[in-house]
């Protein structure tokens, strides 16, 4: 067993000698008082020691681990620290000392997994169990093992105001929200899914702060820039005069989470929308925070959400590696198959109503789909980057996410909108494409139940997000009227986050049965024939399609170092009718659904898929 901590200028930090160090830094302030409060005592106030840098220290001999503290301002207010390691009384409350070497760590020999073996499980703690805790998480984590899942994404954690949170309006970014358990619940998750050979990424939002219970402003305006504008007010201070404070905040965090809680990776919630010119970005600054850190002992894998598909961030060095980002989730594979799928040509979907089927073979063969075309959606404006160059395990590909099952009005799940055997050709394309695939929880059972938007803010600000929940919906035509707006649920009423949860007993029914066996069955397949090859993978495939028949075909590595490589061949179709005289593909049957072969050609039923391994052979 093992200790593991993350030391920081931010926070409160347990000295090796006894006594806590407490640091903010707020330029801004000209004093600030820490209020420190040990076990069952009076709070004892004191004056911290100010630089001309802004930083405000104070080592407290007495203090020790539990100890709650927060920082009175000037004018009287007392705020949480920043870098609160844990915020048990919620975002206004006070914070609570953490000495992370008090958690023993059983996963000393665990060194990661390669991204090359990559089948994801993103889950909402509080949603993924009745009980939503991370013990509760912890207790399932077997049976996604079983499934064929690798890595477990968690929606952020990130303290946000009131019991429940998607967690995209986090403020406190070191403090785990209480509401799911303590620091030391979430290690013990993270070391158990090491133990049974899962990794764990997180997902963190540096592009904001949530609306409330964010106190900076108040302390700290260098924080933010005034002169760059978000959907959420002032940008993050990434690029201006103080920034690279603000920058090591951020730094630190990523840090923290990898190598205090050990977490395999990061998810970076929508890299666009933050806003930086310096060099490096941030996202390289803090890959290679990670390859000079925790890195050098085990794999360590960064992820982004980018809407602006920059391949840039993508880009592999000379040895393969990631120069900035491992991976990016593909939204545009995504909005193909729900526009093939579903019909809905709506919104952003318009972009994707053009023969959606060749949209989904271009997005399985080269990623994106919209490499620096313009967009009739946004006027169009040109979006992307060439993506051809990039291997196809820098995409993690999926049927739905929390985003795009929880921003609709009532939170459907695609195979509660899509026709049942397209959505089902459609996952098994997915899961044994050479893409990095991810299942939304409860994907591998077809949940019933919604995932819809959900939150917990107070009264003033709870109303406002009810009526613009229910007003942005108005431009459709469902909800053109009153009545049919009041029927999308109140993101703040309990019942919506309860609706939310999964039903761990529907995995049993025969209906939900029949899809885990199924998603059972691809995983397995994926992991004896592809993923063994993706490690030597390089470039894009190539595709064809013609008459709602897909066609995709991928040059893979080879299963040890000198042999010849494979291709993989991906035949798939998404018409009404069946067809006749397809050409078989070359290469041994890995999977076979819905097709016949007639006499040297094959019969493909609505919905089949047809994959074959073609091994190459050295001169």
């Amino acid at each position: 067993m093992s200790t593991r901590s993350h030391h920081m200028p931010f926070g409160a930090t347990v000295q090796a000698g006894g006594g806590v160090e407490f640091a903010l830094w707020a330029p801004s302030a000209a004093s600030i008082v820490l209020e420190h409060r040990a076990a069952a005592s009076e709070a004892v106030s004191r004056p911290m020691d100010r630089d001309q840098r802004g930083w405000h220290r104070l080592l407290v001999p007495e203090a020790g681990h539990g100890d709650s503290y927060s920082f009175r301002l000037e004018d009287g207010t007392r705020v949480p620290d920043p870098a609160s390691r844990f915020n048990p009384d919620d975002v206004h409350g006070p914070s609570v000392v953490m000495d992370p070497h008090r958690f023993a760590w059983t996963d000393d020999a665990w060194r990661g997994r390669p991204w090359e073996e990559a089948v994801i499980y993103e889950l909402h703690i509080g949603a993924f169990t009745e009980e939503g805790s991370f013990n509760a998480a912890r207790e399932r984590l077997g049976e996604l093992a079983e499934l064929g899942i690798t890595a477990v994404e968690l929606m952020p954690l990130a303290d946000f105001p009131g019991r429940r949170n998607w967690g995209y309006d986090g403020v406190l970014p070191f403090a785990p929200d209480a509401a799911y358990g303590t620091p030391d619940d979430l290690k013990a998750l993270v070391d158990t899914a090491h133990s049974l050979g899962l990794m764990v990424l997180l997902d963190v939002v540096y592009n904001h702060f949530g609306p409330e219970g964010n106190h900076l402003h108040a302390y700290c305006p260098e924080f933010f820039n005034p002169g760059r504008q978000t959907p959420w007010g002032s940008a993050i201070n990434f690029d201006g005069p103080g920034s690279r404070t603000v920058r090591d905040f951020f730094l630190h965090n990523a840090l923290y989470w990898t190598e205090e809680f050990r977490f395999d990776g990061l998810r970076m919630d929508a890299i666009h929308a933050i806003h930086d010119e310096t060099r490096p970005h941030i996202v390289r600054e803090i890959r290679e925070a990670l390859d000079a850190g925790p890195a050098r002992e085990r794999l360590i894998h960064l992820v982004v959400e980018n809407d602006a598909n920059q391949a840039s961030m993508l880009v592999r060095d000379d040895r393969g590696l990631p120069v900035a980002a491992t991976a990016q989730w593909n939204d545009d594979l995504h909005h193909a198959v729900h526009v093939l799928a579903t019909g809905e040509r709506d919104g952003y979907y318009a972009d994707y109503a053009d023969d959606p089927v060749c949209r989904f073979a271009q997005a399985l063969a080269e990623g994106f789909i919209y490499q620096g075309q313009p967009s009739a959606f946004r006027q169009g404006e040109r979006r992307g980057e060439p993506s051809t160059r990039l291997p196809p395990q820098a995409f993690v590909s999926f049927l739905q996410t929390h985003d795009q099952v929880g921003n609709r009005a009532f939170g459907e799940r695609i195979h509660a909108l899509g026709d049942p055997v397209l959505v089902r050709a459609a996952l098994a394309c997915l899961l044994l494409s050479p893409h990095v695939p991810m299942l939304f929880m409860g994907d591998e059972f077809a949940a019933s139940t919604p995932f819809q938007y959900f939150c917990d803010f107070g009264p003033e600000l709870a109303a406002a997000v009810s009526d613009g929940r229910r007003s942005e919906f108005g431009g459709f035509a469902a909800f053109a009227d009153d009545a049919a707006r009041a029927r999308i649920p109140d993101p703040n009423a309990e019942s919506t986050f309860l609706a939310s949860k999964l039903h761990w007993r529907e995995r049993g029914a025969r209906a939900h049965f029949a899809r885990l066996s199924e998603v059972t069955q691809l995983l397995r397949l994926r992991q004896r024939f592809v993923a063994p090859r993706l490690a030597g993978t390089a470039g894009a495939g190539s595709y064809r399609c013609e008459n709602d028949l897909l066609q995709v075909q991928w040059s893979l590595g080879p299963l040890q170092q000198g042999q010849p490589g494979a291709r993989l061949h991906l035949l798939a179709h998404f018409g009404s009718q069946t067809a006749d005289g397809v050409e078989p593909l070359p290469g041994a049957v890995v999977y076979s659904d819905g097709v016949s072969d007639r006499q040297g050609s094959l019969r493909c039923a609505r919905g089949a898929v047809h994959v074959t391994l073609e091994e190459l052979h050295g001169a």
